[in-house]
């Protein structure tokens, strides 16, 4: 196996008055189509931590994108601006829907990925936000939330085309038990196909290296898990290998 050779490309596209930023990633020593992965931001908006993520994608063989939602070069470093910028995203989904596909129509003009073979993993936020696209119906193959949130849009049977994977932190304040009970029954009164990881121990953001020093800094109940980080990307991984059979 040759080291990965990684391209990395800053794209810009326009969502009527909003400009939206985008970073691709993938590895150049890779000959050909590939699947193809988005990756969706925490409430904090498109900052290093998902680029790193998309690195990391791309050293798996996979050509990756992260996304801007948010728009406009907007960026938050505390929880007041973060939670100004997420809350609209999850009180009204189909906006989420509208970036994200126009996210995803971007991605798909890059001869390196194949259209067949596209699944997207979130982060907090942005694993709410997939959660909700895949009940909506978005045409993924598969959708990973890590330490996302879990009840939001209906589930239809009729819709859900992507499988789910969710990587969850059994400490985690934010999304409770009783979340944690709807959802899966929420799926399973559907018959959906998914696969749920509890991490004991493991707080809210528990994939994120920074997350320790900001639930200091304001006072939040998150903080990095190295196990749960290993054993989460772990079973992406191989969701994804079954997945892009």
């Amino acid at each position: 196996m040759k080291e990965p050779k990684l391209k990395e490309e800053n794209i810009n596209y326009t969502i009527d008055s909003l400009k939206m930023d985008g970073f691709v990633v993938y590895d150049e020593n890779v000959e050909g189509k590939r699947p193809a992965v988005l990756v969706v931001h925490e409430w904090w908006g498109l900052n290093d931590y998902v680029k790193m993520r998309a690195r990391e994608l791309a050293k798996l063989g996979y050509i990756a994108m992260a996304v801007d939602m948010y728009g406009n070069g907007r960026r938050a470093d505390n929880p007041t601006d973060a939670s100004n910028l997420a809350m609209p995203f999850y009180q009204n989904p189909q906006m989420a829907k509208i970036n994200f596909e126009a996210a995803l129509n971007k991605f798909k003009t890059y001869s390196q990925a194949d259209a067949n073979n596209i699944a997207a993993i979130g982060y907090c936020f942005g694993g709410g936000v997939l959660l909700n696209l895949a009940r909506m119906g978005e045409d993924l193959k598969g959708v990973v939330s890590f330490h996302g949130s879990l009840v939001g849009t209906p589930a239809d049977k009729n819709l859900l085309k992507a499988q789910i994977l969710v990587c969850h932190g059994n400490a985690d304040p934010f999304v409770p038990e009783t979340e944690v009970t709807q959802f899966k029954k929420q799926m399973d009164s559907i018959g959906a196909k998914y696969i749920f990881k509890g991490y004991d121990g493991a707080l809210h953001a528990f994939t994120n290296p920074n997350a320790t020093e900001m639930g200091k800094k304001f006072n939040l109940p998150i903080a990095y898990n190295a196990a749960a980080d290993t054993a989460s990307w772990k079973e992406m991984k191989q969701f994804f290998t079954v997945l892009f059979k």
